[in-house]
């Protein structure tokens, strides 16, 4: 006696869908990324300044004589580091502050994408734009004579790039998320001035005192400043120390940006 057999033949079934989250997740990161180039004075932010830092500080040694190679080769790191922080932080806090002053992003609060959610949402977003900026800083540095060290790793650059991002998107979440929009945009742009100085963006670290020094060393943008000047070649020595301070702050800043956002 046979037995039938009803089950599906191997490849003829439906497509996988993605998971409701991972769904969710890449249609707010078009949306954001939709929203992105609309803001002219975001763009402003993330693109020009950046760039203008490198233009400008590449043209004299602000080393104070003490380091060896070309300026540009010292500054496009902090470059790199400084468009990171505009647009993980700086301009993503003050957008997305608004839109919840505004209750744009309240409509969100009723639905299936929680917190968890929005954050890797608007990380993946900002992810997409900072690849044009690094980009457009390598062009430019290229321009002004830069060529990648002998021990240049893309996978350091790459990772680097990636943990700043998060810690800093997460940073600015939390700003977003738990303070007023008037406050967010004040300290969103007081903590960009003071990352220029204590960030190893424009000035190096070992030209400032000592224990300032070492304090800056363990926060976000010290740290990626120096994982993307041994990653692009321009300095010698071991980024261990720095991708775990990145490691750190990605961890704790995104999580409590998940934690602590409220909608409204």
């Amino acid at each position: 006696m046979s037995t039938a057999h009803h089950s599906r033949p191997l490849g003829t079934g439906a497509p996988a869908r993605p998971a409701p989250w991972v769904a969710k997740a890449l249609a707010l990161t078009l949306n954001e990324l939709r929203l992105a180039m609309r803001r002219g004075e975001s763009l402003l932010v993330t693109f020009v300044i950046p760039a203008g830092v490198l233009l400008v500080f590449s043209g004299f040694d602000v080393s104070g004589g003490t380091a060896v190679g070309k300026p540009v080769e010292r500054m496009l790191p902090g470059s790199m580091s400084l468009a990171v922080i505009a647009a993980a932080m700086v301009s993503l806090a003050i957008a997305t502050g608004f839109e919840r002053s505004y209750g744009v992003i309240k409509r969100l609060g009723g639905s299936p994408a929680g917190t968890s959610v929005l954050v890797a949402s608007k990380t993946a977003a900002v992810i997409v734009v900072e690849a044009v900026q690094m980009v457009l800083l390598v062009l430019i540095a290229t321009a002004l004579g830069w060529v990648a060290g002998p021990g240049a790793s893309l996978p350091l650059v790459a990772a680097g790039l990636i943990l700043g991002t998060v810690a800093f998107a997460g940073f600015g979440l939390l700003m977003a998320g738990t303070l007023r929009a008037e406050a967010t945009l004040a300290l969103a742009n007081l903590l960009f001035l003071l990352a220029l100085v204590l960030g190893g963006i424009v000035l190096p670290l070992e030209r400032l005192p000592a224990t300032v020094a070492d304090a800056s060393s363990v926060l976000p943008p010290a740290a990626l400043t120096h994982v993307l000047a041994i990653g692009l070649g321009g300095s010698t020595g071991d980024a261990t120390e720095s991708v775990i301070v990145l490691a750190f702050w990605a961890v704790v800043l995104a999580g409590l940006a998940a934690r602590k956002f409220r909608w409204d």
